[in-house]
């Protein structure tokens, strides 16, 4: 019984250990205010995003995740990531309305998620 228990406790072990809890945290020290307050720099990540231009590393890692990290509420994302994500939305959704409905109609054409972020992120800008 006690081999039993453990070889469900190292096959427990062995799934969580292989399917990553949190996205890399790589990326996350990014300047985002530099790109989000400079055309030149945002534009081809949107780009990218959207499968009109050419991706960086970044983008290329940001686009792997975009779809699951919308749909899940950014459940996979560390702390900073899941405070970028808001800035970022934000941004988009306030500043870049043409970019914003655009990522919206690849990753979510029904509106079944960002329904969530647009509500909230346009009532904090209102209150700022």
């Amino acid at each position: 019984m006690k081999t039993f228990v453990a070889i469900c406790f190292l096959a427990l072990a062995a799934m969580a250990a292989a399917r990553p809890q949190t996205y890399t945290d790589r990326y996350d020290t990014i300047n985002l205010d530099e790109i989000l307050q400079n055309k030149r720099l945002l534009v081809p990540y949107i780009k990218c995003i959207l499968d009109q231009g050419r991706c960086t590393a970044e983008g290329k890692e940001l686009k792997s995740h975009i779809r699951e990290a919308l749909e899940n509420f950014c459940a996979k994302c560390t702390e900073t990531q899941r405070t970028g994500t808001r800035r970022v939305i934000g941004h988009l959704i306030n500043n870049e309305p043409e970019y914003w409905a655009q990522l919206t109609a690849k990753y979510d054409p029904q509106h079944k998620y960002v329904v969530k972020y647009e509500d909230e992120l346009r009532i904090a800008k209102a209150q700022n």
